[in-house]
């Protein structure tokens, strides 16, 4: 995948602890690491190691105990809650292991609300949501509520959500962890298309080793930290 050297995202020397009463848990020690715009990066390892954490911090939903992230030039700690709210709706797309799509809203108003949200018409972003709900394989669809659909579908339809505002990254934790194969390399297969085509960079926490080999780099976290995986 072709990416310019311009740096979307910097995570630098990230550590989190959480304290209950006197114990201490160090869940990420000196975390570092940069995406470049377009580039695809994987973060693997156990359970419990700290990949979500990692994600949410990074992503401005959770706090860091020291260190700094950088989103576009922004760093997330030194702005306002309102300010770091609109760097997530400008700069970032969110895809989770349960979709999380609004069940009263059909496909098309679940995939129209980041654009509603930034004030875009909504005669625009119906157009725009239409466009990408097409492109993700549900265009005959988009009056379907998310009962309505398969859990391939909802999966497609979050990604389509996440993408509508052409992020610079999108922050995925498990988005393919509760699909069959089947469903979980259509879902895969769309995240690289999209890629290509709109140059947004992808962070995936992931358990599918398939979905992290086709990723550019693979990072993995070990006792909170992490340690760049050579490809074989």
């Amino acid at each position: 995948m072709s990416h310019t050297n311009d740096i979307v995202l910097r995570a630098s020397g990230i550590a989190k602890t959480y304290e209950e009463g006197d114990l201490k848990t160090d869940v990420l020690s000196n975390v570092s690491f940069t995406v470049k715009r377009g580039e695809t990066l994987a973060i693997v390892g156990a359970s419990g190691s700290g990949k979500s954490t990692l994600l949410h911090i990074i992503g401005g939903l959770d706090t860091l105990t020291k260190g700094e992230v950088e989103v576009e030039g922004k760093n997330l700690s030194r702005l306002s809650d309102a300010d770091r709210g609109r760097v997530r709706n400008r700069s970032m797309g969110f895809i989770y292991q349960f979709h999380h799509l609004l069940p009263e809203f059909t496909a098309l108003e679940n995939v129209c609300m980041p654009l509603l949200i930034r004030g875009v018409a909504i005669g625009e972003a119906q157009r725009q949501a239409s466009e990408l709900l097409g492109k993700v394989g549900l265009g005959q669809r988009v009056g379907h509520k998310p009962a309505e659909l398969s859990g391939g579908e909802r999966q497609r339809c979050a990604v389509a959500r996440a993408l509508v505002t052409r992020p610079a990254v999108v922050l995925g934790d498990e988005p393919t962890g509760n699909l069959d194969e089947g469903n979980a390399a259509q879902v895969y297969d769309l995240m690289v298309e999209l890629n290509r085509e709109i140059g947004t960079s992808f962070i995936l926490v992931t358990h599918d080793n398939r979905l992290a080999g086709r990723m550019d780099r693979t990072l993995e976290l070990h006792s909170g930290v992490l340690v760049e995986k050579a490809r074989a």
